[in-house]
């Protein structure tokens, strides 16, 4: 993580090497599994204020721009919308990814949080699919390098997000997740193996 000595926030990541190599080595077993041809589906999951903003469509287009081409983009409205009631276990095994989108602390903040149906289904997923974090100022970041941390609440827990301060786009982690969302091309070939928990739920 190369914490600086004054600032246990000033890493490029907050995950340990072990639990970047099994993610890597993880997300790699899923771009090789899927069956040529095959589409993938990715759910931004986005709290009902920041859809309702005037700025929400320029960041949904933000959102998948940084995704690779040909994925098919999945959100609230057009799942949702009309007489379909929210039922994320309907969906969520059908998915191949998430995206979420936290409310920032402040503008430029590298802290988010996730009310408890986004960490809902963050949780459902983030043990067997890649899951990332969209932020303004970083773009997409896996999950599994940000600093989390549980919040109680009344009604359910919350969940905080902190961005490494010192995070890369070109890292491992993000450009296994992203070949992992690749729609299959035709040169690829089917892995054998059990994918069902690649890596282990976090106790968030």
């Amino acid at each position: 993580m190369h914490a600086t000595p004054t600032d246990p926030l000033d890493v490029e990541t907050f995950a340990q090497p072990v639990q970047q190599h099994r993610f890597v080595a993880a997300m790699e077993r899923i771009a090789a599994s899927r069956a040529p041809g095959a589409l993938t589906r990715v759910y931004i999951s986005v709290p009902p204020r920041t859809r309702s903003s005037e700025k929400w469509q320029s960041r949904l287009t933000q959102i998948t721009e940084a995704l690779p081409a040909g994925v098919e983009v999945l959100h609230y409205e057009n799942i949702f919308g009309g007489e379909r009631a929210y039922d994320w276990e309907g969906i969520a095994d059908e998915l191949d990814g998430l995206v979420v989108v936290g409310r920032a602390k402040r503008p430029g903040s590298r802290v988010y949080f996730l009310g408890p149906t986004a960490r809902h289904e963050l949780r459902s997923l983030i043990a067997r699919k890649p899951v990332l974090i969209y932020s303004h100022n970083l773009g997409l970041i896996p999950v599994i390098d940000c600093k989390s941390q549980v919040l109680d609440h009344d009604d359910a827990p919350r969940l905080k997000l902190t961005a490494p301060k010192r995070w890369q786009r070109d890292t491992a982690t993000l450009n296994a997740a992203l070949n992992a969302l690749k729609p299959a091309g035709a040169e690829r070939t089917a892995a054998a193996g059990h994918l069902a928990h690649p890596f282990a739920t976090p106790p968030w």
